[in-house]
Order: structure tokens, then C-alpha cells, then sequence
């Protein structure tokens, strides 16, 4: 690990030690969470992260439809179209 000094706000540094007495981790450990799930939400932004993401779910779910592959934009627009009517 490569040590970092990070300056809190008063507050920031009271909530963090509230919070680590109840999740029982130190406050090094919670802002290791925060970094990690910061960076994880970047790279689901960066082209290539899209693309893993989409990757990942190839083949894990089954439509039901065995015309999918033809029809595949008319079944999206019925999807977005009943989305939208649910709003």
C-alpha cells in the first residue's frame, strides 16, 4: 500500500469515525471503499469500460423470443415505449 495524507473538513472527519465504530473498520479502510468505488464508477463512463460491462452480460439472459435477432429494434422500441408509459 502507498500512504497518502488527505485533509477532512471537521465534519468529514467526525462522520468518518461515526461510521467506522459502526461498520467496525478504520476510517483508512472506509476511504479505500470510497476511492474504489469512485474509480469503479469512472470506468463504467470510459469506452471501455461500456464495452466489458456489455461483455458481461452476453449470454447470461434469455428472451424467450427465438426472432430476436431480426426484430431486435422493433423489441426495444416496445420496451422503451412501455417504460416510458410507466412514468
Amino acid at each position: 500500500m502507498v500512504r497518502t495524507q488527505v485533509q477532512l473538513t471537521e465534519k468529514q472527519a467526525a462522520l468518518l469515525k461515526q461510521l467506522s465504530l459502526k461498520e467496525e473498520v478504520s476510517i483508512a479502510e472506509l476511504i479505500r471503499r470510497a476511492v474504489d468505488q469512485l474509480l469503479e464508477e469512472y470506468a463504467q463512463k470510459e469506452p471501455q469500460g461500456r464495452v466489458e460491462r456489455m461483455l458481461d452480460v452476453v449470454g447470461k439472459f434469455r428472451s424467450g423470443l427465438g426472432d430476436l435477432a431480426k426484430h431486435h429494434d422493433r423489441y426495444f422500441a416496445e420496451t422503451v415505449e412501455g417504460l416510458n408509459s410507466d412514468r
